[in-house]
């Protein structure tokens, strides 16, 4: 079988295919081969995985921290007053 070679892949992608690896269970190789032969098989354009575990952590903190000041009224006592209605 042929190998391949990429280079000059930057690290946090690098980190990412190594924690999705982990999160499947695989090896890098076999985590980024099959991403590969899955790309191949719906004839897709490889422009980068989903977002994953990691972008979605991250993406879960930044939330988290645009809402830490933040006061929310209680939600069931407003639904309790429409449904009073």
């Amino acid at each position: 079988m042929p190998d391949l070679l990429i280079r000059n892949l930057e690290e946090k992608t690098l980190a990412r295919l190594k924690a999705r690896a982990r999160v499947n269970g695989r090896s890098l190789q076999a985590e980024l081969k099959a991403i590969l032969e899955q790309a191949a098989a719906r004839g897709a354009v490889l422009s980068g995985p989903p977002p994953g575990l990691l972008e979605f952590e991250e993406g879960a903190q930044e939330f988290r921290a645009q809402m830490e000041d933040r006061t929310f009224s209680d939600s069931a006592r407003l639904i309790r007053e429409d449904r009073d209605r």
